[in-house]
């Protein structure tokens, strides 16, 4: 009798809906994550020390080819007789204006960062069919004696802005790197509005890479109704400040509703499929969300965004995040504002331009900023023209 009281307790405490949670959390966060995350770059699992270096290394080792490719391309394009001077088919009042900013690297030349985002629009632009897209104009803010050369290999495919003599020279002696790159930033926002008064305005770095289907969906983008209402729409942020666990009270709500959603679908999942004791009770609801949470934050919320990319239609808008700028897009007049804002503020360590206008959206009334989400672009710029580089470059 012992005996068989001994085994109706082993075989009770296992199949309590208790002793299944945890089995199912050791199995899932102890197992299955572990095996299917530790070589995913924004997951809590990446083995930073086993694979980051070689991650790096590969991603360098891509961008150097892309840029090399992107050279060659380029150089057979200019030794076309055959070219128009950009000012003549440039079109006046464009629906979009794409303007991205330059200057001459001294770390990591050979990728040429401009002439692959260069070549990439040329691609994107085509697919567009007979009416463009966009035109696209490059605003070269060097200021050094030394010429840029990869914006002097695209002169002949694109029109090419920069300053006068004068104030290049001017330019140079801003001490400050922070405010010399905003006074470039607000040089190029301007230049573009008086040259073609353009619609849209979109800003691209030089190392900001579009990614495919950019067009659409910008398009789709400026086609709700919250557009017009923006100073400006982010289109990137860095994947790694892109976890639910952030300072954005935003996404505790969109966690809170996956962690909902997630729960209910594997209630009925567990109900319908499985032998297993869970039932629709409050406490096995709030365990599951609370699973479904964990996992979705554990396995990075990076990997859940890119579904997202399916269609347009599917991505998210929410408000503007503190950090960069390698791509914006201002709406109708938003980029002369814009100008306007930043040329009030002068910017320093701590409060570089993406910082500026982040506190001018959120105090000024009637202003409003967001970002877009996934990422419409790729930030592939290991070596930065304004900042200490790290020796070597890695990915995070």
């Amino acid at each position: 009798m012992p005996r068989c009281r001994t085994c109706t307790s082993k075989h009770f405490r296992w199949s309590s809906p208790v002793a299944q949670g945890l089995l199912l959390c050791v199995l899932t966060f102890g197992v299955i994550l572990p095996i299917c995350c530790h070589r995913l770059l924004y997951s809590y699992y990446f083995l930073k020390t086993v694979y980051l270096d070689s991650l790096s290394d590969a991603a360098l080792q891509e961008s150097y080819d892309r840029g090399q490719e992107a050279l060659r391309f380029w150089e057979a394009a200019a030794s076309t007789k055959s070219l128009k001077d950009p000012l003549e088919t440039i079109a006046k009042k464009p629906d979009l204006l794409v303007t991205v900013v330059t200057a001459r690297r001294t770390e990591g030349r050979d990728y040429h960062y401009l002439l692959q985002v260069a070549q990439q629009l040329k691609s994107l632009l085509k697919a567009c069919g007979d009416k463009p897209c966009a035109e696209v104009m490059l605003c070269d803010v060097e200021s050094s004696p030394t010429l840029n050369e990869d914006a002097l290999l695209l002169e002949k495919q694109f029109l090419v802005v920069r300053r006068s003599l004068d104030e290049r020279w001017q330019n140079r002696d801003v001490a400050n790197i922070f405010e010399k790159e905003k006074r470039d930033y607000v040089f190029c926002l301007r230049k573009g509005w008086d040259m073609m008064r353009p619609k849209n305005v979109i800003v691209l770095e030089d190392d900001a890479l579009p990614l495919t289907g950019f067009f659409p969906s910008i398009k789709n983008l400026l086609s709700r109704r919250f557009a017009l209402n923006s100073l400006y729409i982010k289109l990137y942020h860095p994947e790694r400040l892109q976890r639910y666990w952030n300072p954005e009270p935003y996404r505790i709500l969109e966690w809170m509703g996956l962690g909902l959603f997630g729960a209910t679908m594997l209630l009925l999942l567990f109900y319908h499929c499985t032998p297993l004791s869970f039932t629709f009770s409050l406490p096995h609801l709030l365990f599951l969300a609370l699973y479904v949470m964990a996992m979705a934050e554990l396995a990075g919320r990076h990997y859940l965004l890119e579904i997202r990319r399916l269609s347009p239609q599917l991505y998210a808008v929410c408000p503007a995040t503190e950090c960069c700028t390698p791509a914006m897009l201002y709406p109708g007049n938003a980029s002369i504002r814009a100008a306007e804002y930043l040329d009030q503020a002068v910017c320093a360590q701590g409060n570089a331009k993406d910082m500026v206008l982040y506190k001018i959206a959120r105090s000024r009334t009637g202003e409003k900023a967001h970002s877009v989400e996934p990422n419409l672009i790729k930030h592939i710029g290991a070596y930065s023209s304004i900042r200490t580089n790290p020796v070597p470059p890695r990915l995070i």
